[in-house]
């Protein structure tokens, strides 16, 4: 059983990187000459969009599952999550083939309980509300004897999440500066250990809507502070730090930018035109980043991950601006 008290090193990300080949993707690195010059800067994008379940949490989910021992592993995992989250431990658990059971509340979209279901998870329902989904899953975890696999706050979840700016950094060898966007910090705190140990040269930069930048407050202040509130269509970065989370940014990051609405939207946009990727809303938030903030990027290569592509085809955000004539926020 892996060391759930310890942060997560270097040597975690290399061995989560072997441990999951043959499992996950291993996403491609995408550059536009079109958003370049828009952006100002050499753009490298690891398209997390095109990963397992769509969103890079399969290599967290995968890593950490793949490491629980035998006795554990065959009482299952368990976690609470209407996101992609649900879907990547669901996924992760059917490599190994034990049970996983999601706890979701009510109101989660369809599609994203029927990603779930898809993957063979038992779901319980419970009120939208993050009180119910505790004590749901405290409830399962009780009954089953499964596994609670947090969606970020696993040291070997966040091993597993830095997996994806090692093959970028191996992929684009001459960067500058990597940017990701920050949620509950997994993916960001996995990018920042294995690009600061492999390559300090290049700067780290986190993302992050202005309607939720709970992350940005923190580093700022020294404090860690919760997210409460939050009023973004960047539904996947709603989140806040852990204690985990909040400690490792800290230590290695240069700092978060925080964008608007408009230029989340923005990018997306032009990920869909220009490069025809089908991106979420959160995963357009680091090259919005820099279009808010090109001082920092201006004539500099830059990697970007995409976090995810998980998408409602029918429900996307410039065609409900243009049929409302205002912007309506998914939270």
């Amino acid at each position: 059983m892996y060391r759930m008290n310890a942060d997560p090193t270097f040597e975690d990300v290399l061995a989560a990187a072997e441990r999951i080949r043959g499992h996950v993707h291993r996403t491609p690195v995408m550059t536009s000459e079109a958003i370049d010059r828009i952006a100002g800067a050499g753009l490298h994008f690891k398209c997390e969009n095109l990963q397992k379940v769509g969103a890079f949490k399969a290599r967290g989910a995968t890593n950490a599952v793949l490491l629980l021992d035998e006795d554990s592993a065959q009482r299952g995992v368990a976690t609470h999550s209407s996101g992609n989250h649900a879907a990547a431990l669901a996924y992760a658990a059917s490599i190994r083939g034990i049970p996983a059971h999601v706890v979701m509340p009510s109101s989660a979209p369809p599609v994203k309980r029927s990603a779930v279901e898809g993957y063979g998870a038992e779901i319980t329902e419970c009120k939208p509300t993050l009180d119910a989904r505790e004590t749901t899953l405290a409830e399962v975890v009780e009954r089953t004897g499964a596994t609670f696999i947090h969606a970020y706050d696993n040291p070997m979840v966040i091993a597993g999440q830095g997996t994806a700016s090692l093959e970028l950094i191996t992929d684009a060898p001459d960067l500058d500066a990597v940017i990701a966007p920050v949620g509950g910090g997994g993916l960001m705190s996995g990018t920042a250990i294995a690009v600061s140990a492999s390559r300090p040269d290049i700067a780290i930069w986190g993302s992050e809507p202005a309607g939720a930048d709970d992350a940005f407050r923190s580093l700022r202040d020294g404090t860690r502070y919760p997210s409460v509130e939050p009023k973004t269509v960047a539904d996947g970065l709603l989140t806040s730090l852990s204690d985990r989370t909040f400690r490792i940014l800290g230590q290695r990051l240069e700092g978060i930018l925080t964008v608007s609405e408009e230029n989340i939207i923005r990018a997306m946009r032009l990920l869909w035109e220009r490069m025809k990727l089908v991106v979420e809303p959160s995963g357009a938030v680091p090259l919005a980043a820099v279009l808010e903030h090109p001082d920092h990027f201006a004539d500099r290569r830059v990697g970007l991950i995409i976090s995810g592509g998980n998408v409602d085809l029918d429900n996307l955000p410039w065609t409900r601006s243009k049929r409302s004539n205002v912007l309506t926020f998914s939270v």
